[in-house]
């Protein structure tokens, strides 16, 4: 499986801004996307005009690369998006959004989304009291996520959920800090996800 193993940061100089792929470090002033705002490589200062498809390209690679999928499983859930009634633009990001590892990451189980995932991978999350270890599945209305018993004393996990708090939980979720679980109020509508992205170039690219 094709896997991106170099440094994170650079991805985010790539795409143009941050993608929060580093936790804390994103939020402060040690974050190179502030202190080069520039593309990566040696003539990265020296970018020409993009063109309509490399303006597609990059919008795909950014919210792919946010949420730490593979392209493979990109095509499949814009297939899975364009199958559905509503607008498949902000169905794509809805399937991305309520990803257990996203939903992990929103409820600061997790500094990043890696970080999420890795704590769901292990086992360290329940969906309405049963252990899931499956990134990818797909949390619904309702569903109560917490952190097994055996992991709430982990400083790492108890200092992403504090920091989280600190900059706030989004709408769609109810968050009990203390016992480290959050239920999901409601699916997430486009004014729940980030204002940032143009789901729309991408639906362009792949409808060619």
């Amino acid at each position: 499986m094709a896997k991106y193993t170099g440094p994170s940061c650079r991805l985010c100089r790539r795409e143009g801004g941050k993608l929060f792929l580093k936790g804390e470090k994103c939020f402060s002033d040690k974050c190179p996307v502030s202190i080069r705002a520039y593309a990566p490589g040696q003539h990265g200062q020296r970018r020409g005009r993009v063109s309509e498809y490399g303006t597609q390209l990059r919008e795909k690679q950014k919210i792919r690369r946010i949420y730490g999928i593979l392209e493979g499983q990109f095509r499949r859930y814009f297939e899975a998006a364009s199958q559905k009634k509503g607008v498949t633009g902000e169905l794509l990001l809805r399937f991305l959004e309520v990803r257990l590892d996203n939903v992990a990451y929103r409820l600061g189980f997790g500094s990043s989304r890696a970080e999420a995932r890795q704590v769901v991978r292990h086992g360290h999350v329940t969906v309405n009291g049963k252990r899931v270890n499956i990134p990818s599945y797909q949390v619904r209305a309702g569903d109560e996520i917490a952190v097994t018993g055996a992991a709430r004393t982990h400083a790492r996990i108890t200092t992403a959920v504090e920091a989280a708090a600190a900059r706030g939980f989004p709408e769609w979720l109810s968050v009990d800090v203390q016992n480290l679980q959050g239920t999901v109020k409601s699916l997430p509508v486009r004014e729940d996800i980030a204002p940032d992205l143009n789901e729309q170039v991408v639906v362009e690219l792949y409808s060619k």
